[in-house]
């Protein structure tokens, strides 16, 4: 009979051992708590702009990694540009997982572009004292969609009516007209794949209505109302959304909850991106760059400003700025750069600030909330700029009053030693040099004289008094 060594038998024990257990792990029943889908939140506070559409879209990445069952987007938001609306929102249609919006929490709210984003979303929720709405996009470059069409796009010859009266002139579309059609075609369009209430997403960009979270429940414009994310989670289990052209029944009951924090990209992309950092960046680039021309061989500010330049304009590439603005900024940082190698009493520097104030003010063309140059920045840095103006101009005056202090005519005025004289020549010292000079008869070596004034290379001295 053959003997079975003992380190075959528990090497056989443990295969089994292992094969029954992979066996029993799959025709074990899942339990109804133990999700493996998570829902992911992510977070929008804020004005909408080029660092936001980035968020968004590396958190959709990321929750589709992490195979998350349902996003939710909260948000608190006062609008933002278009082109990060539409980037957003093309995430949102895009995405192969349930999208819910959430205004919240209490207080919020998710005016114009937010509320694009809302109409976007498969669900649309809000917390209780929230409201959304004012959706009429502001024109950058001046003027209000709605507003007065120009002389030049008004019919020239008026209407006569059946009466016999004339009929006022029929205005012909302009820009304005134009993009506020566009933004009404719009978020009709959001509306109507969504199923919510069209007449008012049209009224909310027209005539830039709002609502309260209760009332836009109650005309249909949001799905339902929910106190917080436990409770929006809670009210979400069972509901029927499509996605895809698929009909698809959310399952959020007790779901692990992942939260998507912006990362150090998108963080440094807010700050750079903010109007106030970008402006700051721009000057601090030029003026680096300017002493880096004075001072050649520094290094430092020459590298300091090219970096803070550079950034400067990545950041004016994505934000509506006005290039007028810009170069009357760039004209009067060179007129006060002038003003200190060629003085002009003024003329230069006052006129560089001026520029430089007027330049500032129209940088940021549009009116959106959170994407204009505080005026604090603008007043700050033209005070600082006028103050070193003043102060060059009143050392340039100083400078002008003072005496000579270098070459021959520093001199004059001087006291020097008589070294050797006959007559009415001889020679004296004078700044350790020794001079040829002239004067009244009767001096004596070692006495000390005055020079009264220079005569190519004599001087002519006199007795000090």
């Amino acid at each position: 009979m053959a003997h079975v060594r003992p380190s075959f038998r528990r090497s056989s024990a443990l295969a089994l051992a292992l094969l029954l257990l992979a066996l029993g792990g799959t025709l074990l029943p899942v339990r109804p708590g133990a999700q493996t889908e998570p829902v992911a939140v992510l977070d929008i506070d804020g004005p909408i702009g080029p660092a936001s559409s980035d968020y968004v879209e590396r958190s959709f990445a990321k929750a589709q990694d992490l195979g998350a069952a349902l996003i939710v987007v909260r948000m608190d938001t006062p609008g933002g540009l278009a082109d990060s609306m539409r980037s957003i929102i093309q995430e949102i249609l895009a995405s192969p997982v349930p999208v819910v919006g959430f205004v919240a929490p209490s207080g919020a709210h998710a005016a114009s572009a937010g509320t694009y984003i809302l109409y976007a979303t498969h669900v649309a929720a809000m917390a209780p004292g929230t409201n959304l709405g004012a959706a009429t996009p502001v024109q950058i470059g001046g003027g209000f969609p709605g507003g007065p069409a120009p002389a030049d796009e008004e019919e020239s010859a008026p209407q006569s009516g059946e009466d016999g009266e004339d009929a006022p002139p029929r205005r012909r579309a302009g820009m304005e007209d134009k993009v506020l059609n566009d933004s009404i075609a719009y978020i009709r369009s959001l509306a109507q794949l969504r199923g919510r209430n069209v007449e008012w997403a049209e009224k909310a960009v027209r005539e830039a209505a709002s609502l309260s979270a209760v009332e836009a429940l109650e005309q249909d414009v949001i799905d339902l109302i929910a106190v917080d994310l436990a409770d929006l989670l809670d009210n979400l289990d069972g509901r029927e959304v499509e996605i895809g052209g698929a009909t698809r029944t959310l399952q959020t009951a007790e779901r692990e909850v992942v939260r998507l924090e912006a990362d150090w990209r998108t963080q440094l992309l807010a700050i750079i991106t903010d109007p106030n950092v970008a402006y700051i960046l721009m000057l601090i680039g030029i003026y680096g760059i300017i002493f880096e021309f004075y001072s050649p061989g520094l290094a430092f500010p020459g590298v300091v400003g090219a970096i803070c330049l550079l950034l400067a304009l990545y950041a004016f590439q994505v934000l509506p700025v006005n290039h007028a603005g810009l170069a009357l900024i760039a004209l009067g940082i060179a007129m006060m750069a002038g003003e200190m190698v060629l003085p002009s009493f003024g003329a230069l520097g006052i006129g560089g600030v001026v520029a430089f104030v007027v330049g500032s003010i129209m940088l940021m063309d549009t009116d959106l909330p959170g994407f204009g140059i505080a005026w604090q920045v603008i007043a700050g840095v033209a005070l600082g700029a006028s103050s070193l103006l003043l102060l060059l101009m009143a050392v340039l005056a100083r400078s002008r009053q003072r005496p000579v202090v270098t070459g021959q005519e520093e001199m004059i005025g001087g006291r020097a030693r008589v070294l050797d004289w006959a007559g009415a020549v001889g020679r004296v010292r004078i700044h350790g040099e020794i001079w040829a000079a002239r004067g009244p008869a009767g001096l004596t070596p070692g006495s000390t004289v005055k020079v009264s004034r220079i005569d190519g290379l004599t001087v002519e001295v006199e007795p000090e008094a």
